[in-house]
């Protein structure tokens, strides 16, 4: 992957609008990452190592860089987290004027977070080609701070920060109700340069020392949530061709590597996403005090550098497999005296490794294409009516490709963030999966009320995104329809 991505942000040879979502989150993704790289430089150093790990990949097939997708040259994920509620609505307003929307609902209350919250990312096949920058978007829950004191404290100190500038605020209002193309050039600018400000980093915090420890007691999340005058991303995410190849380069490098990969076991058939990380570094931070201007010295930790490599999507069944299996893993893990990694392995047996057995069985969503000289005009294939895909397939008529998997794995992530917060020794939570299906489901209907917009399933938009490519080949093919499924 290259160090950086072109200096004007865009790939395509025509200038798009200044305007245009897609041009707007690619420009404001670079400039994100070269704050990022100035604030933390270790996140630099990873981004080179991905570079590198990719290059060598690429040269023992004959590629080189210039050979991967333009998406995955520009790829990042970041992650920040809300305190209020009317955060999180006006970073929706935000996201949707950059062309990403809430996917997905994240109850971190299944891992002892208090927190829920969703990913704003593109959802269109065209956006995501262009750039898939996605932002897993975190928000407070008050109710789960089980300290009436540390409740109180948290909610009387965010109930007077102010995330959003007004100059973004009335950028904002234009945006939604004004014709863009009455909005120039500079106004996109604005656009930019005031967003960053919500990410940017903050060596002074707004409160003294002894209210973030109160905050910090109760649990980390809370105090970096409440105790900072900004919502500083605290890791921004390039992808990789191989996260174990990289994770022991980071090792061989002496960065502070995670222990292990998050996420599924190595496979020969890539699902979902895979994950790791460098641990949070321990930052200078001058605390407020009352009684003085220069404030009392302290740290803390929160930033980190992650990196991923995204497999397929899986469908609704193949998601109930991996769930099942990892609560099982995770259950060995606890009883036995065993490698979890190992345990994992063991476990994941039981899920096919093989790309035609995956998609024959309905577990892994796929995109479907005709090939290049297949296409008829008004029918006049020699197939007609009702043909089954694996026909279409086995005879060279049709190809297909897995869909990359676009969104996060809760648990994965809370593993991310408990090793950056120093584990349960230091003050971090105990990571179990714990059963809260309905709870969840009426929580899902709290965060959509004040996003103010429905949170779209990932499934649906997979389905939806097989389901648009099955169309299009019978379309092509001039066939009534392409059954999918087992064959009869």
């Amino acid at each position: 992957m290259p160090s950086a991505i072109p200096q004007n942000g865009i790939i395509p040879h025509e200038e798009p609008a200044p305007w245009d979502p897609d041009h707007l989150r690619t420009r404001f993704v670079q400039a994100l990452s070269d704050m990022y790289r100035t604030e933390v430089p270790l996140y630099g150093k990873l981004v080179d190592i991905v570079h590198q790990v990719d290059t060598t990949i690429l040269q023992s097939r004959g590629q080189n860089l210039c050979d991967l997708p333009t998406r995955f040259q520009n790829e990042r994920h970041g992650a920040i987290r809300l305190g209020t509620q009317q955060e999180m609505r006006m970073i929706s307003r935000l996201f949707a004027i950059m062309g990403m929307y809430p996917v997905g609902y994240y109850d971190l209350k299944m891992v002892g977070f208090p927190l829920h919250g969703t990913a704003f990312r593109p959802r269109t096949e065209e956006s995501l080609r262009k750039n898939p920058f996605r932002v897993f978007t975190t928000v407070l829950r008050p109710d789960l701070i089980s300290s009436p004191t540390a409740r109180e404290m948290a909610t009387s100190i965010l109930s007077t920060r102010q995330l959003f500038s007004p100059k973004l605020i009335e950028l904002i209002d234009q945006a939604e109700t004004a014709n863009t193309a009455s909005l120039t050039a500079k106004d996109a600018d604005s656009l930019i340069t005031e967003s960053l400000k919500i990410f940017k980093w903050h060596s002074r915090s707004s409160v003294p020392l002894e209210t973030y420890f109160t905050l910090k007691k109760e649990h980390p999340m809370v105090s970096d949530i409440v105790c900072f005058p900004s919502a500083h991303i605290n890791h921004l995410t390039p992808r990789t061709l191989d996260i174990d190849a990289v994770q022991a380069e980071m090792i061989a490098q002496g960065l502070p590597a995670k222990d292990s990969i998050e996420g599924p076991p190595p496979r020969k058939c890539e699902i979902l996403l895979r994950q790791t990380s460098f641990k949070a570094l321990e930052e200078k931070v001058i605390f407020a005090d009352g009684g003085t201007d220069h404030g009392v010295d302290g740290t803390h930790t929160a930033r980190f550098g992650e990196v991923e490599q995204r497999g397929a999507a899986v469908t609704r069944k193949g998601r109930e497999l991996y769930d099942v299996l990892l609560a099982k893993a995770v259950g060995r893990s606890e009883k036995e005296d065993k490698d979890a990694d190992a345990v994992l392995k063991e476990v994941f047996a039981e899920y096919p490794d093989d790309w035609e057995v995956l998609r024959k069985e309905g577990l892994v969503y796929f995109r479907y294409r005709v090939a290049g000289d297949r296409a008829v005009v008004g029918g006049g294939h020699k197939f007609e009516g009702s043909v089954h895909m694996d026909k279409l397939l086995k005879e060279g008529v049709v190809t297909c490709e897995p869909i990359t998997y676009e969104d996060f794995l809760p648990f994965s992530a809370a593993g991310i963030f408990t090793s950056n917060l120093g584990g349960e020794k230091s003050g971090g939570t105990e990571r179990k999966l714990r059963k809260t299906e309905e709870e969840s489901k009426r929580s899902r209907v709290q965060l959509e009320e004040l996003l103010g917009r429905m949170i779209t399933s990932e499934i649906d938009l997979y389905d939806e995104l097989q389901s648009d490519s099955v169309n299009e080949c019978e379309t092509l093919l001039g066939l009534n329809q392409i059954v999918l499924g087992a064959c009869k």
